[in-house]
């Protein structure tokens, strides 16, 4: 199957999805008005809430969701073949995924831009949202560990990438007080920080052949250092790092996404992947682990955290939050079926694929997956005649730009969710923001070097996808609830519910019993699990019986959309 068709046909997908059924879910379920009241303009302060224009929200709003997940997930489960991997990121995409952002979206925007687990509370109870963070905590632990190895993977795997990810935080320290400190446009500078970092890719292998040293440093020495810089980030000023860096990364996804579609279009190679391979040496069955493996490139419980908490707060206008909320999505799927497409058709036989994917455990486990990625992606981008090797560091540099970005904002969010915690509980101590910092990184630390030996980037990755979308499942619940009390048809978003609470439920079920055959090895993660099980398994039931028991009180007329 040529690989250029199957992308036009997903698009195709996407666009009708975006034309047809976004504009049913706004016109019909949601009733979304263009004159009607939103927090960013009822409660501007310019500081959280500030409206702002639609495009550059989306793209805000793309590059906060947008991390390295949907390479990661795909690249791992085209191990069961190349067509569930594609139906499934088109299909859950736009069914699920988009639904789901566009839903958190609007139910935030309809309640002055509260986060998802506050309206949880109003919506199930106090004891749901408690329940809610602490399964949002546990999932913030597990992406600290998972992304950490996921950078140190491609650190190892690929040390020409290392000299230009570190050029890109020295850059950004710089672009931040620019901006902070001198007032400076941040336009025209962060170009000609791109630019710095483009010509760190060129120099990428120039640097590795210097330090030929670097390039042993193993996985687990490199995972102590990215989390002792997370701890370092987390305490830093916003502005000094985070910001700079998302706005760099806006620029290397444009180019990253133009250069491996115009590679593709050239290049227009054959799947080397079977369509379906049901039962690959050692790995867990495809149904369900297929849903949760691909996560964030179909559906994902943080881009609710997203829209809820940052991105409703800046909304101008109502009808905006359908391109923005669903529209998002859609971007997130694209990058799924890029990965999928360069883990499939970006090796030259079928041969070459099945030495990264003969069984789970295949060629160094999570190595072997990204490195599938990376080299398909590199492939692409070399057809428009750049060199094979900068086309390689290059799609490392984007992959770990990504990856960054999850692991610096993860540990801020951690150490927010432990001072808040800290602070309703009385422990004065856990409210400093070191402190706090510490203990978060800590915890990272320790499930990333203890469970499997230290070498558990592979086993991690289910119990990522799993609680990840067990916070999407929580979030349509919640949307669920509201609209039935809003009198809105809610069938469009308890449909995708049911269907990610069963698959992640299996899969959590699945998991912990292969935790607790090896508990000592996976003590930690066994316990994690059941956990994070128990509180969903909680929220799950007490939100069904409040669907229900609920009548609508407040009924809203359909309004016609843009």
């Amino acid at each position: 199957m040529n690989a250029a068709v199957l992308a036009a046909i997903t698009f195709a997908l996407f666009a009708l999805g975006y034309r047809f059924y976004s504009r049913f879910l706004a016109r019909h379920v949601f009733a979304l008005a263009e004159h009607e009241p939103v927090p960013a303009r009822e409660l501007e302060d310019g500081i959280d809430y500030v409206p702002t224009r639609a495009d550059v929200l989306w793209g805000h709003h793309y590059t906060s969701i947008a991390g390295a997940a949907p390479i990661v997930g795909p690249a791992i489960a085209v191990i069961w073949g190349w067509l569930p991997a594609l139906l499934w990121v088109a299909i859950g995409t736009v069914f699920m995924g988009a639904t789901h952002d566009f839903a958190a979206l609007v139910i935030s925007l309809r309640n002055r831009g509260r986060s998802i687990g506050e309206i949880a509370a109003g919506v199930i109870g106090q004891r749901a949202c408690t329940f809610f963070l602490l399964i949002i905590s546990f999932l913030i632990w597990i992406v600290l560990a998972v992304f950490a190895y996921v950078i140190g993977t491609l650190f190892h795997s690929t040390p020409s990438s290392i000299f230009p990810i570190w050029i890109q935080i020295a850059v950004a320290v710089g672009l931040g007080w620019l901006v902070y400190r001198r007032g400076a446009g941040i336009f025209a500078p962060s170009l000609v920080g791109y630019v710095l970092l483009l010509a760190a890719v060129f120099y990428g292998s120039a640097f590795a052949e210097a330090f030929p040293g670097i390039g042993e440093i193993s996985v687990q020495s490199w995972v102590w250092a990215l989390l002792i810089y997370a701890f370092v980030a987390s305490v830093l000023p916003v502005w000094l790092l985070l910001q700079p860096r998302d706005y760099l990364n806006a620029h290397q996804l444009i180019t990253g996404l133009a250069l491996l579609f115009l590679g593709l279009a050239i290049l227009h190679p054959e799947v080397q992947a079977p369509a379906i391979n049901p039962a690959p040496e050692g790995a867990p069955p495809m149904i369900p682990f297929l849903f949760i493996t691909i996560a964030c490139g179909a559906i994902s419980g943080f881009h609710g955290l997203v829209s809820s908490g940052t991105t409703s707060k800046q909304v101008s206008c109502m009808t905006h939050a359908r391109p923005i909320g669903y529209g998002g999505m859609l971007g997130e799927g694209t990058l799924g079926m890029l990965a999928v497409l360069a883990a499939t058709a970006g090796f030259s036989t079928r041969s070459d694929w099945h030495a990264h994917y003969a069984s789970w455990g295949a060629a160094s486990g999570l190595s072997a997956k990204l490195d599938a990625f990376v080299t398909g992606g590199a492939t692409f981008v070399a057809a428009l005649g750049i060199p094979f090797e900068t086309s390689k560091t290059f799609i490392a540099v984007m992959v770990i730009a990504f990856a960054a970005t999850s692991l610096d904002t993860g540990a801020r969010i951690q150490r927010l969710i432990i001072s808040e915690l800290a602070e309703n509980h009385g422990l004065r101590a856990l409210s400093n923001r070191y402190v706090a910092g510490g203990v978060a990184i800590g915890a990272a630390l320790l499930l990333a070097l203890t469970q499997a030996g230290g070498k558990g980037g592979l086993i991690l990755w289910p119990l990522f996808g799993t609680t990840n979308q067990l916070v999407a499942g929580v979030t349509l619940l919640v949307v669920s609830i509201w609209l039935r009390r809003q009198g809105r048809p809610c069938l469009y978003t308890l449909a995708p519910m049911i269907f990610v609470a069963a698959a992640t439920v299996a899969s959590m079920l699945g998991e912990v019993g292969s935790y607790f055959a090896h508990f000592s090895e996976r003590w930690l993660l066994a316990l994690m699990g059941s956990a994070i099980l128990a509180l969903d398994l909680w929220i799950l039931f007490t939100g069904l019986r409040v669907l229900l028991s609920t009548r609508a009180v407040q009924p809203l007329a359909p309004v016609a959309s843009r």
